[in-house]
């Protein structure tokens, strides 16, 4: 589907996660430019931009582009200040770049930020529903073992 083609914002949404996708995909196979390439088409639609540098800047820094995968991160991080991993990235890069004390800055306040803000974990609808049933078990066993603890202490106090 061309750029022209992808009109609606859904459209757009859907391209920019499965080119999200695919991207990983091909870092993990070690097509960094095709990867680079994707996520720079991507880039234009404004969506999961953080995101976008985020994996961009993964790539950089596995094809061992360095200056490149610093202003990613920079760029993931300006958009989402919080975003924990571009900035243990980031950090990764100035120890790799042997600027030690930007690494050293960057990693303290990597992990200061993971410790106020911990990860939200997303889970499938599966997942979920497994979880649901599990605490459901869980609680009936709890609420039950209270009734019958109650009920012989009410039996044995009479």
């Amino acid at each position: 589907m061309s750029t022209e083609e992808r009109r609606t914002h859904e459209e757009q949404i859907a391209f920019v996660t499965e080119s999200l996708e695919k991207a990983e995909a091909l870092r993990k196979n070690k097509e960094y430019k095709e990867a680079i390439s994707l996520l720079v088409e991507a880039l234009q639609y404004g969506l999961e931009k953080a995101q976008i540098y985020y994996r961009l800047g993964n790539i950089y820094i596995d094809g061992n582009d360095l200056a490149r995968a610093e202003y990613a991160y920079n760029r993931a991080l300006e958009m989402e200040p919080k975003f924990i991993n571009a900035m243990h990235n980031l950090a990764v890069v100035y120890r790799r770049q042997k600027k030690m004390s930007l690494y050293v800055k960057t990693y303290k306040k990597s992990q200061r930020l993971s410790i106020s803000n911990p990860h939200r974990t997303n889970f499938n609808p599966d997942e979920k529903k497994k979880i649901r049933g599990v605490s459901r078990i869980v609680f009936m066993w709890l609420f039950g073992g209270a009734g019958f603890i109650v009920l012989i202490i009410w039996l044995l106090l009479r």
